[in-house]
């Protein structure tokens, strides 16, 4: 099994929520494989049930499991870090300071680790202080540059931009994108994120040079009645990505 996603035409993978094997299943099929499928860590009571659980979802989509943390909750960073190094999953989500946990209980480097780094209201900035601790003290604003060499030096392939409310940071998700594409480093816009405004997002960082895209889209596509993320939605969005590419 592959520790990489897959990416269509090498650039972008969408990210979603799955809310049961059969789900997940569904899912990879309308995105043609061209998905990860986050499974949140918060769901489960122990490491052991989150591993037995992972496991199926691994089996049904190559591989293609996002291990999530649950509204980017820092608290779930060591855990996701220890069952992540069990899994060996195409993708971990992690607040900033987790990168290099789980970067070291993984044992190599093809698996994306994101790093989750926020808006600060300050074009070419972002706020660091997202872990356990960190998240829970005065904001750290550092330049992006920054972030991304401190995201490097702990392991990360990617910024995860969060919460980005869509477009409603788009200047500083612009400066965060180009800062990217300069520094060879993958980007993942999440928060708010829909079927109107996906393609605008994807576009700013696909314009600005990122190498690879992946756009988490989330309650936005999932049916309030059931908590499974809608199929032809999926289908959807990489239709839009196949018109951006």
């Amino acid at each position: 099994m592959s520790l990489t996603p897959n990416y269509y035409k090498d650039r972008v993978s969408l990210n979603v929520l799955a809310n049961s094997v059969e789900n997940a299943r569904d899912c990879y099929s309308a995105a043609e494989g061209h998905v990860v499928l986050g499974v949140l860590s918060k769901n489960y009571d122990s490491d052991a049930a989150a591993i037995e659980d992972m496991k199926k979802y691994q089996a049904a989509t190559n591989n293609a499991l996002s291990v999530g943390l649950g509204a980017g909750d820092p608290n779930q960073s060591q855990m996701v870090s220890r069952i992540s190094g069990k899994l060996q999953p195409q993708h971990v989500n992690q607040v900033f300071t987790g990168i290099g946990a789980s970067r070291a209980l993984l044992g190599q480097n093809d698996t994306i680790i994101n790093g989750l780094v926020s808006p600060c209201g300050k074009v070419g900035y972002v706020n660091i202080a997202t872990g356990p601790l960190s998240s829970q003290s005065p904001e750290a604003i550092v330049p992006i540059e920054t972030a991304i060499a401190l995201l490097k030096d702990m392991g990360g392939s990617s910024v995860k931009y969060f919460p980005m409310k869509g477009l409603a940071h788009k200047e500083e998700y612009e400066a965060v994108a180009k800062a990217c594409a300069e520094h060879d480093f993958y980007l993942e816009p999440t928060g708010g994120i829909d079927l109107e405004n996906f393609q605008e997002i994807v576009k700013i960082a696909l314009d600005a040079g990122v190498k690879k895209v992946i756009p988490h889209v989330y309650s936005s596509i999932i049916d309030a009645e059931t908590g499974d993320t809608r199929p032809e939605d999926v289908k959807t969005l990489f239709n839009k990505v196949k018109e951006l590419l």
